[in-house]
């Protein structure tokens, strides 16, 4: 559609692709960002949050945008690269306004914003929001009853206050297709207080894998504001080793109180990784990976394989062992790759096709000889075996990444922009 010619609804933005005059993609749109106004005027809107490649998230103006049409935006081509950073004056209306409860002037009935439109004013390039498209009725499990309606923004009122217990359903419908780093990603630009929100309106699940890709610091952050039992659950749905990690970094009384609360099966995972130094193959490992017993087949290596909860690296390879079947099992027979797995009758037993020649790592191989061994056998994937030979578990190498980057990494963005951008000059009237 033409810029200008109809009126947009906010959530139909979020993730769409923004291309500059040539075609060339620069980033997804993650937000948009907006001012209020006294006296019931609309909300200016100031420009999007762009995330480029690089995770980096910049402030585009809308002055910037010369079309918004078939789910992209088309921008001029000038892009100021410096970080968005958000002002106090400036609102996120995907952050800040959906979910917020307001009142209709006429009545004063109180409503559940669930998304909110703007359009382009007349002969200019200015954009402000003019619909408001609301539920009535109370939040809570029974709000999807509510009758909704679009009205204008003059007929809202509420916005400029800060609310507390504001939900995060409408903002969760609308990142609800991202991937759990993405996801993460945006809950750590959030305001602590709506982050906060937002992690509790998460399922378990979802905030596990969530709070596994956010910085440390986010992490107890969010992890502190559960109550207790929620906290352990939560816990329990993480990966072993991140679960670990995350505990390590609370204080002993806190540490032993949440693993009270866990699962005793799971909470024994954890324990034992938290008695191995954190940089050695104990301290990084999974508890976690695919253990078969010598009389599986092939189909049932496969079976277990095609998990989706699986992680890449992980289904990667299975680890064949005698009885018991999980961590620490008998006896470590060896290691059966996948694209074995794919080359041999599906009726074949794994016992018959193991690679014995790769040797495990003990659990207190410190961090670079592990990465060695990764990178010497080409492995994305190791198993974990102690004096006995009972496997205690595998690390994988997106751990040892993690461990081998900065311990800021997942905060610091690389200064530099999408392929084929130029950084520019700052931006004088680019707003931020």
């Amino acid at each position: 559609m033409a810029a200008g010619a109809h009126r947009v609804f906010v959530s139909h933005l979020s993730g769409v692709a923004v291309f500059d005059p040539n075609g060339d993609q620069v980033g997804r749109v993650q937000d948009l960002v907006a001012m209020l106004r006294v006296g019931g005027r609309p909300p200016r809107v100031l420009g999007l949050v762009v995330e480029v490649v690089s995770r980096r998230r910049i402030f585009l103006p809308m002055t910037r945008v010369t079309g918004v049409e078939s789910g992209q935006v088309i921008t001029t081509g000038v892009i100021n690269m410096r970080r968005f950073e958000q002002r106090p004056t400036e609102t996120l209306v995907l952050g800040e306004l959906l979910d917020r409860r307001v009142r209709l002037v006429d009545g004063g009935e109180e409503v559940t914003v669930l998304d909110v439109a703007i359009i382009q004013l007349p002969a200019r390039r200015d954009w402000e929001i003019d619909k408001v498209f609301v539920r009535r009725g109370k939040g809570g499990a029974l709000r999807r009853k509510g009758e909704t309606l679009t009205v204008e923004w003059s007929a809202v009122t509420g916005f400029s206050l800060e609310e507390h217990g504001q939900g995060a359903a409408s903002l969760l419908a609308t990142f609800e297709r991202l991937r759990p780093a993405d996801l993460a990603n945006v809950l750590h630009h959030l305001s602590p207080k709506r982050r906060s929100e937002v992690a509790a309106a998460l399922d378990d699940d979802r905030l596990a894998d969530v709070l596994e890709e956010l910085p440390e610091d986010d992490q107890i952050e969010i992890l502190g504001k559960l109550k207790e039992e929620r906290a352990a659950d939560v816990l329990e749905a993480m990966d072993p080793d991140d679960a670990a990690d995350l505990l390590s970094e609370l204080p002993e009384d806190d540490k032993e109180r949440l693993l009270t609360l866990m699962q005793p099966d799971e909470a024994a995972d954890v324990r034992r990784l938290l008695a191995y130094e954190e940089r050695t193959a104990g301290g990084l490992m999974t508890t976690e990976p695919i253990v078969l017993r010598p009389d599986a087949t092939v189909a049932d290596a496969l079976a277990r394989v095609r998990n989706r909860d699986l992680s890449p690296a992980l289904a990667a390879q299975v680890y064949v062992c005698r009885p018991p079947d999980e961590t620490p099992t008998g006896k470590y027979l060896g290691t059966v790759h996948f694209q074995r797995l794919l080359r041999d009758p599906p009726f074949t037993l794994v016992g018959s096709i193991v690679d014995t020649d790769l040797r495990p790592l003990p659990p207190g191989t410190p961090l670079p000889a592990v990465t060695s061994y990764l990178a010497t056998y080409n492995m994305v994937a190791a198993p974990v075996v102690d004096e006995s030979g009972s496997l205690l578990g595998a690390v994988t190498v997106d751990d040892v990444l993690d461990h081998l980057l900065p311990d800021d990494w997942r905060e610091t963005e690389l200064h530099h922009g999408a392929p084929g951008m130029t950084e520019l000059p700052e931006d004088v009237d680019g707003g931020q």
